[in-house]
């Protein structure tokens, strides 16, 4: 059973006891990311977490990552758009310790200058890996240009101009304003005790509370956007405006990507891969956001074959939205979630994420049996309706990277 304390200075701690395993999952699920940047310290919230692992008043980088390698399980983060994660699964017997690591590098690390500009050379390369990569590099150039007057159009990892400003009074004060306690969820699942969890509750409660921060609601605006790159195969993205991760309907839109583009049965891989050959990987996927969101497809081809790839693309789509879906995929879909939500409560890391994000973003943990009925509700009408709504061509955006056509040809092809 899941349950929930929120302690007088407004971290939330969510919990679920197994007895059955040894090892627990922790996360520190902070609602703070790039979203909530100035575009003066684009990448403050991904380099604040490279720097809460450089040492602190009383730990070196180096005993960090001794301690971190002692616990056994591992300890490490993410920063997204709009969250920021510290999590680790290690033994039942070493939760406090990883409490107390944890708590360290966030309440008390240094930010050296010098640790300051030498992780800030690390976060260059991490920026040049990133344009390296032409699958990652075709969505998230699109899905920032999508939403042109948010600050979700701004890099996770910020910009080289961007991080020459992050001096350690601006990421102190970054952190002053951003790392509040009502901004923080506590998530545990495994084997833990009564002791461990008062442990946890007296450490954070030592957050002190601050006001809070509001960030402006953002609206999708079709775009189009191609990067040259001397690579083998073109890397191809389209979106159209999608739900946001609170919609009521995001039952019915997980079946409808998975039903377009989610696996080896989909319409998407079936057609373009399967039937005509035409590339190795294609696939639909959902980006999510507090207020908004988009519908996303890729694929990987070779500059010859991107017309009729296109083409095809824009059928199935079309079919979507006039057709529907068949019976059979309303099942294997449904089939194929309910499967990957009941295996994934094998692992505490799995169902220690889904407790974090579900209370970060909704405010409410569904038990699983919960969520499966909503997925078993989702009716064919349903998903036809989401379709009719979602698949509107003239809101189509799109993206290339590789040794691209000229912009003409590729909006010829996409042209209804």
């Amino acid at each position: 059973m899941v349950e929930k304390n929120t302690l007088p200075n407004g971290v939330r701690l969510v919990y679920e006891h197994i007895p059955h395993v040894r090892s627990v999952s922790m996360g520190l699920w902070f609602g703070v990311g790039s979203r909530h940047e100035s575009a003066e310290i684009n990448g403050a919230s991904h380099f604040m977490e490279h720097m809460f692992f450089k040492g602190t008043e009383n730990r070196s980088a180096a005993e960090i990552a001794q301690e971190m390698d002692q616990l056994g399980g591992g300890v490490n983060a993410f920063t997204t758009k709009e969250c920021t994660c510290f999590y680790g699964r290690v033994l039942d017997s070493n939760l406090r310790q990883m409490t107390d690591l944890l708590a360290d590098m966030l309440f008390h690390s240094k930010f050296c200058e010098t640790d300051i500009d030498a992780e800030r050379a690390v976060v260059y390369e991490e920026i040049d890996m990133y344009e390296d990569a032409p699958e990652d590099l075709v969505s998230e150039v699109l899905l920032e240009e999508v939403f042109p007057s948010s600050t979700l159009s701004m890099p996770i990892l910020g910009t080289k101009e961007s991080l020459k400003n992050l001096s350690r009074e601006a990421l102190l004060a970054y952190k002053d304003t951003h790392y509040a306690p009502d901004r923080l969820v506590i998530a545990l699942s495994g084997s833990f005790t009564e002791v461990d969890l008062a442990h946890i509750k007296q450490t954070f409660s030592a957050l002190a509370p601050r006001p809070g921060m509001e960030t402006a609601s953002a609206v999708y605006v079709p775009a189009f956007t191609q990067r040259r790159k001397e690579i083998e195969q073109n890397h191809l993205c389209l979106l159209l405006p999608g739900l946001s991760s609170t919609s009521d309907e995001r039952y019915a839109a997980q079946l409808l990507y998975n039903i377009l583009g989610g696996g080896m049965s989909s319409r998407l891989f079936q057609t373009v891969r399967e039937k005509h050959g035409l590339c190795y990987s294609v696939y639909s996927f959902g980006a999510t956001y507090r207020d908004v969101g988009a519908l996303g497809i890729y694929t990987a081809l070779s500059r010859e074959t991107e017309g009729k790839a296109l083409g095809l693309i824009l059928d199935i789509l079309r079919d979507l939205r006039d057709h529907g879906v068949t019976s059979a995929e309303r099942d294997r879909a449904v089939s194929q979630v309910k499967s990957s939500i009941l295996m994934s409560l094998e692992s505490t890391s799995s169902r220690m994420n889904s407790l974090g994000r579900s209370e970060l973003y909704r405010g409410y943990i569904p038990s699983p049996d919960e969520t499966i009925a909503r997925y078993d509700g989702v009716t064919r009408e349903d998903i036809h309706a989401l379709a009719v709504r979602l698949i509107d061509l003239g809101q189509l955006s799109f993206s290339a990277v590789g040794q691209v056509h000229e912009e003409t040809q590729y909006r010829d092809w996409l042209t209804e």
